[in-house]
């Protein structure tokens, strides 16, 4: 079973008004959890790797080859894409791509307008001779995922009339605009700006993609998916999770040592989260996505 584009998936999932769940990958145990969750769902799902994690886990490549094995391992029946979460850079999706990944997000919203659509446009071009799916961000979402930090001060929101000239002018899959969600814990209650995801969905025709979806009620979460969005990125809620589960199993027995038993807490915690988010976004038993990498 080969990995498949997210293109497809998600084009599928907007017809359908439903989401797919992005999930980030931060070692071999959230792989295995997350896999295991969205079989259990029989749901596509998405594994999203942050540059840092690829460069901690030994490098692109090796998380390509964990990843198939473990679909082969797994015997795994639902569509998978292995995604890079904001690329920094030409050259990391480039590795990234040539290592065997189905779709990159390349992050030029720290650039003005100008120069994120020339970098978006050179992977566009590179990716989409290889089949590759392409995601880009417009506007800054607020928050820290990894290295990536930008404060609430410097949080710009994207216009809808830029939206669509940059898709437009680029020609990515899919779109996360900057629309009020945050990476990591959100400090009070979120404020998603519906009117413009709406009116950007509408306009650009292609999937919106919701970063910082950990901690968003579950009606904004419903709502945005009726909006236009397909694709929520989780991660926070995960770490967790995960982090929780080890913490009392050490707490409740403080002379283990063994890892394989709290990393088993601790994989079963993220595979209670993924299957939750799956239910919420609506796309348990959802298989009739077709089209391969």
């Amino acid at each position: 079973m080969s990995l498949y584009s997210t293109k497809t998936m998600l084009s599928h999932a907007k017809d359908n008004k439903y989401a797919i769940g992005h999930f980030n990958l931060n070692n071999l145990e959230f792989t295995q959890a997350i896999l295991t969750a969205a079989q259990n769902e029989n749901a596509p799902v998405i594994l999203g790797v942050t540059e840092k994690t690829a460069k901690n886990m030994g490098g692109y490549k090796l998380i390509v080859e964990m990843v198939v094995k473990l679909i082969e391992e797994y015997r795994l029946t639902i569509p998978v894409a292995l995604h890079l979460d904001h690329g920094s850079s030409f050259e990391s999706c480039k590795q990234a791509i040539d290592a065997g990944f189905s779709s990159v997000m390349i992050d030029g919203s720290h650039f003005e307008i100008e120069g994120n659509i020339e970098i978006t446009r050179e992977v566009v071009r590179y990716a989409k001779k290889l089949g590759v799916s392409v995601e880009a961000e417009l506007g800054r979402i607020s928050g820290q995922e990894d290295d990536l930090v930008v404060n609430d001060v410097d949080l710009i929101y994207a216009i809808p009339s830029e939206c669509e000239m940059f898709v437009r002018e680029t020609g990515v899959n899919s779109l996360a605009p900057s629309l009020g969600s945050v990476h990591g814990i959100y400090k009070g209650e979120p404020k998603l700006n519906f009117e413009h995801m709406k009116e950007i969905s509408k306009n650009t025709g292609v999937p919106l993609v919701l970063h910082g979806g950990s901690g968003i009620p579950e009606a904004d979460i419903k709502k945005a998916i009726s909006c236009g969005t397909s694709k929520i990125n989780v991660n926070t809620e995960n770490q967790i999770a995960y982090t929780q589960a080890i913490r009392e199993t050490l707490m409740m027995d403080k002379s283990l040592y063994d890892t394989q038993i709290y990393f088993e807490k601790g994989k079963n915690a993220i595979v209670e989260v993924v299957q939750s988010k799956i239910r919420l976004f609506g796309s348990s038993n959802v298989l009739n996505v077709q089209s391969k990498i």
